[in-house]
């Protein structure tokens, strides 16, 4: 019988987390982004 990979299993489940972090983050970005036009662009007062 073949010996288990651990360490490519363990890489696998640091890889999985990763994308997981990762996509998380990017769907927090967007909903950041879709909320920003919302808020009244800052103008120039100066003029």
């Amino acid at each position: 019988m073949a010996k288990p990979n651990y360490s490519f299993e363990k890489r696998q489940r640091e890889l999985a987390k990763q994308k997981k972090k990762d996509e998380k983050e990017a769907k927090k970005r967007a909903e950041r982004e879709a909320a920003k036009p919302a808020a009244p662009a800052p103008t120039d007062a100066a003029e």
